[in-house]
């Protein structure tokens, strides 16, 4: 009986985990998702428009306030801090927002093997959109 639920286990298991890489609900950037120690870690790992046609240069985090974390490289930010299980298929911690350089109380869900829903919160106004999974 126990090795009949062993499967159905692992299959959830891995229905309910983000891992892997995801394209943003505009399309403009994939973020890879993987375990962090007993959260996720989610990064930029590419984009649509790589090259900034201003400077001609890779895009940099030119919005954070922190003059020194502004001239980093958008591809290989780490989005997700501190992101721990709140339940199966979910997590709660912040998120880092590029388009103000601000962090914002997040909750990330599964919402099937293939869509993830990213909310970010500033009090009790929250925003969020809806992930694809890109590939396997």
């Amino acid at each position: 009986m126990a090795m009949a639920l062993i499967p159905g286990s692992f299959a959830d298991a891995q229905e309910s985990s983000p891992a892997g890489t995801w394209l943003t609900e505009k399309g403009d950037a994939r973020i890879k998702i993987n375990s962090c120690g007993a959260g996720i870690c989610g990064k930029v790992v590419g984009l649509r428009d790589p090259i900034n046609p201003e400077t001609g240069k890779p895009f940099t985090d030119d919005k954070n306030p922190n003059p020194a974390l502004a001239k980093r490289p958008m591809i290989g930010l780490q989005l997700f801090n501190n992101m721990r299980p709140t339940g199966p298929g979910r997590w709660a911690g912040h998120i880092y927002n590029a388009d103000d350089g601000r962090f914002y109380v997040s909750k990330v869900a599964m919402e099937g093997p293939a869509r993830l829903r990213v909310e970010g919160c500033v009090g009790v106004i929250c925003g969020g959109e809806t992930w694809s999974k890109v590939g396997r």
